[in-house]
């Protein structure tokens, strides 16, 4: 099944454009790298200033290690920056601070997206682990009863659905703490406007075009399992 054309198509194309996503995202942070903010401040300085201004006083700021390994942990609430982002002055450090700080409003704010991509993460996970095996041992077992067969690449399906549902709830909880950085880098003049500005929401973007290229992979994934338990169009068991 693995080299079924039609599985092998959605994986060259996915991996395309997740390459093409990822290297903008590269160029566009290491390139905003380059423009220092007048502000001066650091991502971690720039964070503390949009935590003060929301009334967020107990998430905890701290350096991790790796390339844009940039996060906001809800269960803890600690808001780990790269140590280019961190220590950084320049206008992609403090766009990506500020896209971080925004899941930390979105959270102190009970943002229904956040909640819901929170609360489906354990059945996202086991989704996209067990769901396309599931379909696979239906489609072997349909060989000789057809029923419990076509049962259990459902439930399959169904799961790996749970993971293309959390992929798509992660677009708009992105995007969305994208807008809040802006509106907060502007209104606390920590960015100039013009170039610095637009800097930042050049990184930005591209930053959020990755989380489309991922929902965009699992809805194809999801369409081909689907498929192959013959829930569109017939099973096909080539």
């Amino acid at each position: 099944m693995m080299f079924d054309p039609i599985y092998m198509g959605i994986l060259l194309f996915t991996l395309a454009i997740s390459g093409i996503v990822s290297a903008m995202v590269k160029s566009r942070f290491n390139a905003g790298q380059k423009v220092r903010i007048q502000s001066g401040l650091t991502g971690a300085e720039v964070a503390s200033a949009i935590l003060a201004d929301a009334g967020i006083f107990d998430v905890r700021i701290q350096e991790t290690r790796g390339f844009l390994s940039d996060y906001y942990n809800p269960m803890d609430k600690t808001l780990n920056l790269s140590s280019e982002v961190f220590h950084g002055r320049s206008a992609s450090s403090a766009g990506v601070a500020a896209h971080e700080v925004g899941h930390a409003i979105q959270h102190a704010q009970n943002y229904f997206p956040m909640w819901l991509r929170s609360a489906i993460v354990p059945a996202a996970n086991i989704g996209s682990n067990l769901g396309p095996w599931l379909v696979i041992l239906g489609i072997i077992i349909s060989a000789g009863k057809p029923i419990i067969g076509t049962n259990i690449a459902t439930i399959g399906v169904l799961l790996f659905g749970i993971a293309t549902l959390f992929s798509l709830v992660t677009v708009p909880v992105e995007f969305d703490a994208s807008s809040r950085a802006k509106k907060c880098l502007a209104r606390l003049n920590i960015l100039a406007p013009g170039r610095e500005r637009d800097v930042v929401a050049g990184v930005l973007f591209a930053a959020g075009l990755t989380y489309v290229a991922a929902a965009v992979s699992s809805i194809l994934q999801l369409l081909y399992w689907a498929l192959r338990a013959g829930l569109l169009g017939g099973r096909s068991d080539d």
